[in-house]
């Protein structure tokens, strides 16, 4: 096609492929040697702007990407040429003149300072001579566009970094050209609005090059005064921000301490705009003032003597801070705030212990103040104004709270125990205060800063938390909110009660009771679970109690899966601390429906409904035995010690209980062996017994083996694998128990071998799932690789194969299986045979991955493989190495032979014996393979 045909198709076309296809031939066109020539003819004044655009456009990429390509005998011509083309669109199309600016940047900054010294310069003087042809405002405005662009083309150009810094210093020297002009300009009585305005956008442009502040003084001053002018005012907070938050800034202290007046004094414009409504307003100046507290609080507090202004300044922000009105409703602005007072606070507890004891005197009663100010703005609005709320509005307010809480867990640091005492002082005369009801919104705010504490920080030695416990019943619960928050902060007593159990009764029935509200699904039933993990040997007086509550919720369905999930994980702690055969008395009663159930279920033909019915089910056991552990694996209570019950004889209640449903779940499984999520569902119930039991659950390995054997025979799938893991794992060193496990693995490795004849692309979660089975093998029972029947060599292919999966999961688990099979080919004489035998096709296949077929981010893996290679077969990794590296184009086209020699030489030199360094070595090669050596997408690499 012709270019104008393209750009016709790109702009006009409706078919979406056209525009595709345009787009594409218009990118090589830009980039193409033709484009110097055609790019001066789309700028004609006769063609339309979207063409003119694109010959702009092409123009800046020939000079911003292409630089080397240009003699240095055109620059002068270009630069003519441009500056000609500028001033002619200076009354033309504004996104034309603007793409035009951007390549004279460009330009400018690759000439300077050696072709072009004095660039800056130049341009103001050139835009100033007297052109009549083109109109004085207009010229002006293409000269502010100019020197706008030329930082913000400099910030994202592609110069080297040692040419970043030189033209940095370059254009900061020039900056002497710009802001007289700029200055003026503003200072001008008739300089109208618009023109101001791009002055503002350009000095906010400029003050990103690390300036320093004190050459910026005049314009900042300049931009306080253009805050009384509504049309300027959100451009010039901009630049006062920009330039208060430069990095640099805070090495002029005098400066920053001349911009504490001016803030100080845009106190009654904020004040009149909160009265007024007027929330841009307001956010400007909050931004102002937050941008020289956080940015330079430190700087400030160093200068002692003036105390008092910052203490203004920090006062200013405590306003924004409590700024009438709802967030995120009425106002935008305290969010604003919140990160000064971390930054503020982490300045003052830095000082050496003299100068940190002066400002707390200070600051602490700022902060007290602070906490109040906080829970005021974290209270819910009524309920009326609430309900008219959308729902975005309602989830920004709970992130703002949370933040909030955030805000008050960290300003425990500076107040210590005396926040909670203060707290629960106003708790209590908010609950016992007869002459004035308060409103649920108070109560709730109050709680909610105890429990944003309590959450995180040990509460244990507060002696403030007993009177809390005391006052929660009294609080009289009217609305959902307050109930939620009640819940929360019981929860995060949870560790406090289970060193003061006698409390334990005053907060359990209100969680009860919460337990059958479905609006309290999630708070009820997580502090319910907190209860159960942490005070568990001191709740078997209420266990019948809590066992009753839960059963009846869970059968009348109130909860959603996943509450009804961690309920089970509840009960699963609360039963483990009782005598066995009080466990299965409970066990009985909590699960005998369910069976029932299950029974019903397993005899339907399957579909979608009762299929999820069947999932729920198996999910509530596989939670309740989650957590159900008598031998008390996980205690880390330092205290369990003392409470620990005696040691239970006979087997575990958990194994009684899959030992008679194990039918039923067999049955299940017959119908359902097609359905990976039912199986998941069979195999995790057995999954987490076995983590949760270890030992105990040695009687149902027989069972277990033989029906996963069947299982996996009919259909493999991943999750049986997994369990087969798990089984390897646990009971690796138990020979009673090895023999069924063995005759699984070898079972699982023959059928997953077949399954790899067929073609096992469709299947990369079993071979991902079969890779880091066999590593475990390798690593917990070697000896397996010794039987007979194990073909190792093919199991060796297969993990080659799996190396060359797409899937990234898939190739790091046979990363994985080399690395743990590699060490043994020594102990293993089957294994080191065939890694003689094949080990060059498995280094053919990691540096194909290397060479640009795996993702980089794998590289650290493959570098495992070669690290293992050279430390257990380095004698043939040497051969190896030099014959795959002979053949043409491997393993990339984009290597050298000189680059492939000297990758294999580093590879087998002295630093093999180093892991980081063959990672750094594989690293390197690879950039060379992918020719992204050097290139800017190494940098975070």
């Amino acid at each position: 096609p012709s270019l104008f045909q393209a750009l016709h198709q790109l702009y006009y076309d409706p078919n979406i492929e056209n525009k595709n296809l345009a787009q594409k031939w218009l990118m090589q066109a830009q980039v193409s040697p033709q484009a110097w020539h055609f790019s001066w003819l789309l700028l004609h004044m006769d063609k339309v702007p979207e063409i003119q655009y694109f010959g702009a456009s092409a123009l800046h990429i020939k000079i911003s990407r292409y630089w080397n390509d240009i003699p240095a005998d055109q620059y002068e011509t270009l630069k003519s040429q441009l500056f000609t083309h500028i001033t002619r669109f200076a009354s033309g199309s504004k996104i034309v003149l603007t793409r035009l600016c951007v390549a004279l940047a460009s330009l400018a900054l690759s000439m300077m300072p050696e072709a072009w010294p004095c660039a800056v310069a130049d341009m103001v003087r050139m835009f100033q001579a007297d052109d009549s042809n083109v109109d004085g405002q207009a010229r002006c405005l293409a000269l502010l566009e100019l020197l706008t662009v030329l930082p913000e083309e400099f910030q994202t150009s592609r110069l080297p970094q040692y040419r970043k810094g030189q033209v940095r210093s370059v254009l900061a020297q020039e900056c002497g050209s710009v802001f007289p002009l700029l200055e003026q300009l503003l200072q001008q009585q008739d300089s109208p609005g618009f023109i101001k305005q791009k002055v503002l956008k350009c000095f906010s442009s400029w003050v990103q090059l690390e300036i320093p502040l004190m050459d910026c003084e005049n314009l900042i001053q300049a931009a306080f005064t253009s805050l009384q002018d509504p049309e300027l005012f959100d451009t010039a907070v901009e630049a006062v921000v920009n330039a208060i938050s430069q990095p640099d800034a805070q090495r002029y202290v005098n400066t920053l301490l001349k911009l504490i007046p001016p803030v100080l004094g845009l106190q009654e414009q904020l004040r009149q705009a909160v009265q007024s409504g007027d929330m841009e307003t307001s956010h400007g100046i909050c931004r102002i003032a937050v941008a020289l507290g956080e940015n330079h609080s430190r700087a400030l507090l160093d200068q002692v003597e003036h105390w008092q202004s910052f203490l203004a300044l920090v006062n200013m922000i405590m306003f924004c801070t409590g700024i009438p009105g709802h967030y995120p409703v009425n106002e935008t602005t305290s969010s604003l705030t919140l990160t000064f007072w971390y930054t503020l606070q982490d300045d003052i507890l830095s000082f050496e212990p003299d100068k940190q004891a002066v400002y707390q005197q200070v600051y602490r009663p700022v902060y007290f103040q602070l906490v109040d100010v906080l829970l005021h703005k974290a209270q819910f609005p009524s309920d009326e104004e609430y309900g008219f709320w959308s729902s975005d509005e309602k989830e920004q307010f709970r992130i703002y709270r949370v933040d909030i809480s955030d805000t008050l867990m960290y300003v425990y640091e500076m107040l210590g125990a005396e926040l909670l005492s203060s707290l629960y002082d106003k708790l209590g005369r908010l609950l016992t205060n007869t002459e004035q009801p308060s409103t649920w919104q108070h109560t709730e705010a109050l709680l909610y800063g105890f429990q944003s504490i309590a959450e995180t920080i040990d509460v244990n030695y507060s002696d403030v938390v007993p009177g809390l416990i005391g006052l929660i019943p009294r609080i009289s619960i009217s609305n959902v909110q307050l109930a939620d928050t009640v819940m929360f902060t019981i929860g995060a007593l949870s560790e406090w009660l289970a060193d003061h159990p006698v409390m334990i009764n005053n907060v359990l029935p209100l969680v009860l009771q919460a337990l059958g509200n479905p609006e309290l699904s999630i708070s009820s039933v997580s502090t319910l679970k907190k209860i159960c993990r942490e005070c568990k040997y001191d709740l078997p007086p209420y266990a019948a109690n809590i066992v009753a509550v839960s059963q009846e919720v869970l059968m009348k369905q109130i909860h959603k899966t996943s509450q009804c999930m961690w309920l089970m994980q509840a009960l699963g702690f609360l039963l483990s601390a009782l005598q066995v055969e009080e466990i299965l008395k409970n066990l009985h009663s909590l699960i005998t429906p369910y069976i029932q159930q299950l029974e019903k279920l397993a005899d339907e033909t399957p579909n979608p409904s009762n299929k999820l019915a069947i999932i729920h089910i198996l999910g509530l056991l596989s939670n309740l035995f989650t957590t159900l552990d008598i031998s008390h694996h996980d205690d880390d209570h330092e205290n369990a010690e003392v409470k620990k019950l005696p040691v239970q004889q006979g087997p575990n209640p958990v194994v009684v209980v899959l030992q008679q449903v194990f039918q039923l779940i067999q049955k299940v499984l017959s119908k359902w062996m097609n359905d990976a999520q039912v199986v998941e569902s069979i195999c995790a119930i057995f999954e987490k017994s076995v983590k949760t039991l270890l030992d105990d659950f040695a009687p149902m390995v027989p069972q277990l083996c033989e029906m996963l054997g069947q299982m996996y025979s009919t259909i493999p799938q991943a999750s049986a694998i997994d369990l087969t893991r798990q089984l390897v794992h646990i009971f690796a060193h138990e020979p009673a128990h090895f023999p069924p496990i063995k005759a699984l693995f070898l079972l699982v490795t023959s059928v997953t071998l077949t399954l790899f004849q067929q073609g096992p692309r469709d299947h990369p979660d079993i071979v991902d799932s079969f890779m880091q089975l066999l590593a475990q093998a390798l690593k917990r029972k070697p000896d397996l690789f010794l039987c007979s029947n194990l073909d190792v060599k093919a199991v060796f292919q297969c993990g080659v194969l799996s190396l060359k999966f797409p899937e990234a999961p898939t190739v790091k688990a046979s990363c994985g299986f080399f690395t743990e099979l590699l060490p043994r080919c020594g102990e293993i004489a089957p294994v080191g045979q065939v890694v003689h035998e094949n080990g060059k096709v498995l280094l053919q296949a990691v540096l194909e991955g290397v060479g640009g077929q795996a993702s980089r981010s794998l590289m650290d893996h493959f570098a495992e493989i070669l690290f293992a290679l050279n430390k257990h077969c380095f004698s043939y990794l040497s051969i190896w190495i030099k014959e795959a590296m002979q053949q043409d184009g491997f393993p990339s086209a984009r290597v050298s032979p000189e680059q492939k020699e000297t990758f294999s030489q580093q590879i087998l030199s002295r630093e093999r014996v180093n892991k980081r360094r063959v990672k750094e070595m594989v690293k390197e090669f690879t950039l060379l393979c992918r020719g992204l050596h050097g290139t800017e997408y190494t940098a975070d690499y």
